[in-house]
């Protein structure tokens, strides 16, 4: 595997890649690894015949120095992990290499679709992610880009950013990965004690009785979101920020619950903030 930090030499190796007749496989990262990034390089490997990660904690997508402070970071671990799944390229910048002038001037503005649910939590957050996708597709040039759907709204952002901005990538989504008790694999579980961690599986429960809600015959948004928000509110840990059915392209309140819908549930479990969701279709 080969370790790059400098832009430059990322752009030659990928480009080789291509030059060669090969499929480039890239995944996006800022680290930390558990299982969920393994099944995004896994698939990679399996459809691609050179995988590139990266890793790289983008300041732009933190709201506050503290949090970014708090992101667990473990370089060598993850450069070990990458390696033992056939990861050819591993891109790993200081931030003084992706950002040389300091926190760029121009940056990608994603639209209404970034405004709402996360966008409206975390403000400029969808801004940092777009502007860093656009760098790092740029970069690597032609390839599949891999996404898990765990971060299903992160997902349709870089989705519209490839449309919109005429990007050479395909987008590939990837399903969530779950621990045995139902919780979406995420860096920030790191972060919970004992107690919160037994009570953050009350966000894949509520995602499970909001599903149950409407296989049962609901048929109002208010109702299905209710039903989820009672599931968070009996968890004496738990603080509910959101809990919403969505249509998964629009992330509109849908005008019926019909067809493929997105439950999106955002809570916070003792000190950490977390995010889970569940495609249906009734």
């Amino acid at each position: 595997m080969e370790v790059i930090a400098a832009r430059d030499e990322f752009r030659k190796a990928t480009s080789a890649v291509r030059a060669a007749g090969s499929r480039l496989g890239l995944v996006p990262t800022m680290g930390a690894f558990h299982e969920g990034h393994m099944s995004l390089l896994r698939a990679a490997a399996s459809s691609c015949d050179v995988v590139a990660a990266s890793i790289f904690v983008n300041p732009l997508q933190f709201s506050s120095a503290s949090d970014l402070a708090r992101y667990p970071a473990n370089l060598e671990r993850d450069l070990a992990m990458a390696q033992a799944v056939g990861v050819g390229l591993l891109f790993a910048p200081p931030v003084s290499e992706m950002y040389p002038g300091g926190e760029p001037e121009t940056r990608v503005e994603p639209g209404a679709l970034a405004d709402r649910l996360e966008g409206a939590s975390r403000p400029g957050h969808f801004a940092g992610v777009a502007t860093v996708v656009t760098k790092l597709l740029s970069l690597c040039g032609g390839c599949r880009a891999f996404f898990g759907e765990k971060d299903f709204q992160q997902l349709a952002v870089v989705r519209q950013l490839v449309a919109d901005l005429d990007l050479d990538a395909e987008i590939v989504s990837c399903p969530t990965v779950r621990e045995p008790d139902g919780l979406a694999c995420s860096s920030r579980n790191r972060r919970l004690g004992a107690g919160d961690r037994r009570a953050a599986a009350v966000l894949s429960k509520a995602l499970g009785a909001g599903r149950a809600a409407l296989a049962t015959g609901a048929r109002r948004s208010a109702e299905v979101e209710a039903t989820m928000a009672a599931v968070v509110a009996a968890e004496p840990r738990a603080r509910l920020d959101y809990a919403v059915v969505v249509d998964p392209v629009t992330f509109e309140s849908p005008a019926s619950l019909a067809g493929e819908l997105r439950l999106l549930i955002a809570a916070h479990v003792g000190p950490v903030r977390l995010i889970d969701n569940l495609g249906v279709e009734t």
